[in-house]
Parts: structure tokens; C-alpha cells; sequence
């Protein structure tokens, strides 16, 4: 699980994995969410503008590669 520090009060999803390095831009980032790629705390996501608190968790399923991240 990789740990994402933020100074706001929340981050957006599609941000989120953009900041996280997972995706090359936001329209690679929103065609993750759309594909169904994306978890948020355990449950499906299909909202990129969803908003991320610290201790909100996302799992991106790229196939071979997953991630796991934690908003802190």
C-alpha cells in the first residue's frame, strides 16, 4: 500500500491516481475509472470527481499490475 500525503482537505479521484503516478494524464486517469479499473474503500467507483479523505483507500486493477493506495 502506498501512502498519499495531501495538504487539502480532500483530493479527486482522477488526481489522485495522476498524482500517484499510475496514469500518464487525466484522460488515461477517468478511462480507469470508467473501465472499472478503480475500488474506493472496497466498493466499485465509477465517479472520477469523487472526492478522496484522508483514510480513504483506492485499488486500481490494471491486470498485471495493482495498486493500492491510501489517502493520508
Amino acid at each position: 500500500m502506498t501512502e498519499i500525503k495531501i495538504n487539502t482537505p480532500f483530493i479527486k479521484l482522477d488526481q489522485l491516481i495522476k498524482f500517484a503516478g499510475i496514469s500518464f494524464d487525466g484522460a488515461e486517469a477517468k478511462e480507469m475509472v470508467k473501465l472499472g479499473m478503480v475500488k474506493v474503500n472496497g466498493e466499485p467507483e465509477d465517479r472520477r470527481g469523487r472526492k478522496m479523505y484522508p483514510g480513504d483507500t483506492a485499488f486500481i486493477d490494471l491486470g498485471e499490475e495493482k495498486f493500492e493506495l491510501k489517502v493520508v
